[in-house]
């Protein structure tokens, strides 16, 4: 394999010949060539991404037996394009080699998806991947010492193993985006390897990677939840919004053909058919670099730039000049005499219609919140236009409007004023405890995940001009991971039904669940308030997450208590921990000074 060609976002990947319509246009044949090129290069990171996250026990050696399979068959096509096989979609392609492994099937227990044909097979492999990743060994990690070493001596072994445990790790994460961080990666060991002092040089330059990792991670999980619960609908709006504040001079009839394709684009990377889904993003970064000077004139530069770089540069440009000629709001939609019979006409168009012209206007409101007017809006009218006086009662529309958005920013300026307060270990613990006591069923590691990443949301959004947006934009992100992606997850009835009702509202639920009374705690036992003289050892990170497991436990075992009686549980844990990881001989403190008096506490509590 050749070096990794790819540090873009979007990258634009075509198959085999005989799966695409050829292109016709210069501007299409330039770039069916260069993807061509780069698939022929690179078949073999994009086959490691596709099997770890479809089957995510696989073994490394398992992996690369079906990528041998897959690089023959890409031998045996672009030599004879008429062999019978060479017709077959890639992504079914590489499911049929994974069913045909001799006892893969049965060992990693996926043998139901083979016994199942074309969609239907699809989405059984997408249903089998698996979001909560406890099941697997910790993320292997290697001296940067031998890091480099091994970089030195055989980089696509290493690319190929980091690609791998990322890849099973994320499994939901689309391969444009696990390329981005392989490539980052590289670009990291390269340049550290150089260094003396090549501990601090990948601490540091990691950070970023890993962010960029999370964040698409997190937004991509977020769009796919949505898709698979609520359909095609709810994405329309969800770009519809997005865009119109991106591109606010856009036409609306531009936007819409847009956000189809972008629509389409997610229907393929969110059942992780990785060829689909780079075609369809192929089309979007086309599309918009088409019509840019109808589109934004701040993408000029980006459209410029070589294919891999250009989708990157788009989607990280800043929002384009609101139009001078723009008014505040758009009158037609509360003060016209035919808003019913407009509505009626095509209720698809109108409320996009809407969303389109609301969101432009607002540049300053989340996602979310827009999504919430547009509810309120269509809720206002199916109750107005059954009134004797339609127009006189959908007039105050307005008002409901910004009441909804003072709801929720009054919300948000709550949440920010309790992390001025209680600073951000007192805001974690205190979210930990919600989360455990709404959520109970989910893993302790699920949970001290979901309240990192809520924290995060005020810590990044609390301080900035355009805190409100950012903190809603955040914290919805943060409970569609809660949700899940796929469709048939559970957690309890409670929970479930914020999930699954009304994405625009799910937040404004998700507030309002009080401790799940249907969850049976486990049995009481010591065993939790057992704790080795290694913890003292343990790094900063690591001790942080032991005491957050330590809170979710507690509170898993007893969530009837206050948060109050938890608070003071936990205060006195922490300070147990401080004060014998300072003794002359932690051991015995642990076992015979503070543990037993905190595990006394518990009982009282729990009695």
């Amino acid at each position: 394999m050749k070096q990794l060609q790819f540090t873009g976002f979007i990258f634009f990947l075509c198959f085999l010949t005989e799966s695409l319509t050829l292109p016709t246009q210069p501007q299409d044949v330039d770039n069916f060539s260069s993807t061509q090129k780069f698939i022929e290069e690179n078949l073999e990171y994009i086959t490691i991404i596709a099997f770890a996250q479809y089957v995510q026990e696989a073994t490394f050696e398992e992996m690369e037996k079906l990528v041998k399979d897959m690089v023959e068959y890409k031998d045996r096509c672009m030599a004879d394009k008429t062999l019978p096989e060479c017709s077959k979609l890639p992504n079914n392609f590489l499911q049929e080699k994974m069913c045909a492994m001799e006892g893969l099937p049965q060992k990693h227990n996926f043998s139901h998806c083979c016994s199942k044909v074309g969609a239907e097979r699809r989405l059984c492999f997408f249903y089998n991947k698996k979001a909560d990743v406890g099941f697997l060994p910790p993320f292997p990690t290697l001296d940067p010492e031998e890091k480099c070493q091994s970089y030195e001596s055989n980089r696509e072994s290493l690319l190929n193993h980091f690609l791998y445990e990322v890849a099973r790790r994320n499994p939901f994460v689309f391969a444009p985006t696990l390329l981005t961080v392989a490539a980052h990666f590289e670009e990291v060991a390269k340049s550290c390897c150089e260094e003396q002092n090549k501990v601090n040089c990948f601490q540091t330059r990691a950070i970023p990677v890993i962010q960029y990792l999370k964040a698409f991670s997190s937004y991509q999980k977020h769009v796919c939840g949505a898709l698979l619960k609520f359909g095609t609908k709810v994405v329309h709006f969800i770009y519809i919004a997005v865009l119109s504040q991106k591109f606010p001079k856009i036409e609306f009839k531009e936007l819409i053909s847009l956000v189809e394709d972008i629509s389409s684009n997610y229907e393929g990377c969110c059942e992780g058919d990785v060829v689909q889904c780079i075609r369809d993003t192929s089309k979007v970064m086309n599309h918009i670099c088409s019509k840019q000077d109808s589109i934004s004139s701040k993408i000029k530069e980006c459209c410029e730039k070589k294919i891999p770089e250009r989708g990157q540069c788009i989607i990280n440009s800043n929002k384009d000049d609101r139009p001078k000629d723009l008014s505040l709001r758009e009158a037609k939609f509360t003060d016209s005499e035919n808003v019913c019979q407009e509505r009626d006409a095509d209720p698809d168009i109108f409320f996009a219609k809407f969303t389109f012209e609301y969101s432009r206007r607002h540049p300053d409101l989340s996602i979310p919140g827009l999504l919430r007017i547009v509810q309120i809006y269509k809720d206002l009218l199916r109750n107005c236009c059954n009134t004797e006086n339609p127009p006189g009662c959908y007039r105050y529309a307005e008002d409901k409007f910004n009441e909804t958005t003072e709801k929720s920013l009054k919300m948000v300026q709550q949440e920010c004023k309790h992390f001025q307060n209680l600073g951000k270990d007192g805001l974690t613990y205190q979210y930990l405890i919600r989360l455990t006591k709404i959520a109970p069923q989910l893993s302790s590691e699920e949970l001290v995940s979901l309240g990192k990443k809520m924290v995060t949301a005020f810590t990044t959004c609390c301080t900035l001009s355009e805190e409100f947006a950012c903190v809603d934009n955040l914290a919805d992100l943060v409970l569609g991971e809660l949700c899940g992606v796929n469709e048939n997850r559970t957690i309890n009835p409670a929970v479930d039904h914020c999930c699954k009702t009304n994405f625009a509202f799910r937040r404004p639920c998700f507030e309002s669940l009080k401790a799940d009374k249907t969850y049976v705690p486990p049995p009481f036992s010591q065993d939790l308030f057992t704790f080795h003289a290694d913890m003292c050892q343990s790094q900063n990170e690591e001790l942080q997450r032991k005491t957050d497991r330590f809170l979710v436990n507690v509170v898993k075992l007893k969530h009837e208590l206050t948060d109050e009686e938890l608070q003071s549980l936990f205060t006195n844990f922490t300070n147990a921990v401080e004060k014998c990881c300072k003794a002359e001989s932690p051991k015995v403190c642990f076992n015979e000074e503070c543990l037993p008096g905190l595990y006394l506490r518990a009982q009282l509590l729990h009695n």
